[in-house]
């Protein structure tokens, strides 16, 4: 077990953790960049041993910047739109883990943007693949083995898209609708069990996927920014960072033993305002 650094986020004042997850061993998948690297940052912070997992060989860099800084980090390069690579990217993670899981984080995921006239078939079924397909797979390896000891917890990520439609983005939209309501199915299944499945719906922040959306090239505010501000009564983004707090609590062993089969949003209030 790694040694807890200080001046973490989600800390108390007195230095003890809000929310109890050290020693935990977790899987984050997408986790080399954006939400997913912040929030395995937030368990290699707390104690944890993270297995991360990413596309490309950029994951062995991650990992191995997170172990120089002296944490307990494994990284796992594989392709989850490929089925086969889905249980052998799972069971390696499992096999780095020493053979245990007490987490999965499911953040990894994918875009495409066409209207719904002209989306093509072969992009609609990557997206699902990967975005709905993988973490199905995923939350049934996991559940296997957290069956077994009778404890587990499982945080899909959702996204503000699992409530509201969208705009040319039919594959997003039915994965994202599909994820919240598999993590309700997953946790009626498996609740009675030892076993918390819930989601976090993030609200807009800004990544590599859609900073171009966002924008422009001198960094002014595109047109659908200002929208989305405008739609958020707090009139701003939501910080990756922001996310730990709540994966955390739903992690947490005492405060959210009661809580299974949530959506929570992480959306600077985004979900609840009318506009008007």
């Amino acid at each position: 077990m790694t040694t807890q650094k200080s001046g973490e986020r989600w800390k108390k004042p007195m230095g003890q953790s809000l929310f109890d997850v050290s020693g935990r061993k977790v899987i984050v998948t997408g986790g080399t960049r954006g939400l997913g690297l912040g929030m395995a940052e937030g368990f290699l912070q707390a104690g944890c041993k993270v297995a991360i997992v990413g596309t490309s060989d950029k994951v062995f860099a991650v990992a191995e910047e997170e172990c120089n800084k002296g944490y307990d980090c494994v990284g796992i390069k594989g392709d989850l739109s490929k089925r086969e690579e889905v249980y052998r990217i799972f069971n390696e993670c499992v096999e780095k883990l020493g053979g245990d899981l007490d987490v999965l984080v499911t953040s990894h995921g994918i875009q495409r943007r066409h209207s719904a006239e002209e989306f093509p078939l072969n992009e609609w079924d990557d997206v699902i693949s990967v975005n709905l397909s993988s973490i199905f797979v995923l939350c049934q390896e996991a559940g296997k083995i957290m069956l077994k000891k009778g404890y587990g917890k499982i945080i899909n990520v959702a996204s503000m898209n699992s409530f509201f439609g969208g705009q040319t983005i039919p594959a997003y939209a039915a994965a994202k609708g599909g994820v919240a309501q598999l993590t309700k199915e997953l946790s009626n299944d498996w609740a009675g069990r030892g076993i918390n499945v819930n989601a976090i719906a993030p609200g807009f922040l800004v990544t590599n996927q859609n900073r171009a959306l966002l924008f422009n090239e001198d960094g002014t505010p595109t047109a659908r920014s200002a929208k989305i501000l405008n739609g958020t009564p707090t009139h701003r983004f939501v910080d990756s960072e922001e996310l730990i707090g709540g994966t955390f609590f739903l992690c947490d062993d005492k405060a959210a033993s009661a809580v299974t089969g949530v959506v929570l949003p992480i959306d600077a209030g985004f979900a609840a305002y009318s506009g008007v």
